[in-house]
């Protein structure tokens, strides 16, 4: 059985390279390297899992941004996708969660039919988690998000999906909306003919013309979350080492400078 599988990955900055100004206290994003979400990387492995087990599936990744997100699109067929599609208008400049849920939306539908769509749980470069359920509140599917576990049996899907204190164990019927987490597997590298094939692929870019979807409903006039400042907390003070002959000796240090700060009585 054969499944038409959705996967939407966004372009982010690398943030073991980002810096920040010094003085406006802001990210600092020239010259920094742009990488595949890694949560949207364990997206994508698992619609390639499930192309591994049914290999007449087919896999279509979205993802919005601006030219440069192509790459992007190349690196996920060089790992196995089968086609990609770039959201990518100036009009769409500046959407928060909820305009770019409407874009998202708006390309699914223009693709047509489906059976399963994985995001990412989140990305790195907001943090906010709300892009995967949003998408699915627009398509009126169910959802479950913090993936950790999956398992497919015919036209049904069961989850586990992970909380701060424990998992559950979810059924749904597809099509339905998943949110991929680290743990649910380790995403594959690129391979030579995966590379090869896939800067030969035609790319479609998608506007608000061919999305036919409302100008007010994208872009940074239709977003109600307004950033006021981005920064990067002050590092904290390195650490106190204690070095001595004995562990007593060391114990009684540690307990005169926690007495000192009164971090204990």
């Amino acid at each position: 059985m054969g499944l038409n599988i959705i996967v939407c990955a966004k372009q982010v900055p690398d943030t073991t390279e980002v810096k920040t100004d010094p003085v406006k206290n802001t990210l600092i994003r020239d010259g920094v390297p742009s990488i595949l979400n890694p949560d949207d990387a364990n997206a994508l492995e698992e619609a390639l899992r499930i192309k591994d087990e049914h290999p007449d599936s087919h896999i279509t990744v979205v993802t919005m941004g601006p030219p440069q997100a192509r790459h992007l699109l190349l690196e996920c067929l060089a790992m196995g996708a089968d086609q990609g599609v770039l959201v990518s208008d100036r009009a769409l400049g500046g959407s928060d969660t909820w305009a770019t849920s409407n874009a998202l939306a708006a390309a699914v539908n223009k693709l047509g039919e489906y059976d399963l769509i994985f995001t990412g749980r989140q990305a790195i470069d907001g943090d906010t988690a709300q892009v995967g359920p949003q998408l699915a509140e627009r398509l009126g599917l169910p959802q479950v998000t913090y993936v950790t576990e999956f398992k497919l049996e015919g036209r049904e899907v069961t989850v586990k999906r992970a909380l701060e204190d424990g998992y559950e164990l979810i059924k749904l019927q597809l099509p339905c909306v998943l949110t991929a987490i680290k743990e649910l597997n380790n995403p594959r590298h690129m391979t030579i003919p995966g590379i090869y094939d896939a800067v030969r692929s035609d790319i479609p870019v998608w506007g608000v013309e061919e999305l036919k979807i409302d100008p007010d409903k994208v872009g940074l006039e239709a977003s109600p979350t307004n950033i006021f400042r981005s920064f990067m907390p002050a590092p904290k003070s390195k650490g106190i080492i204690l070095e001595y002959d004995t562990a007593e000796e060391a114990a009684r240090i540690l307990v005169e400078k926690l007495n000192d700060r009164n971090v204990i009585a």
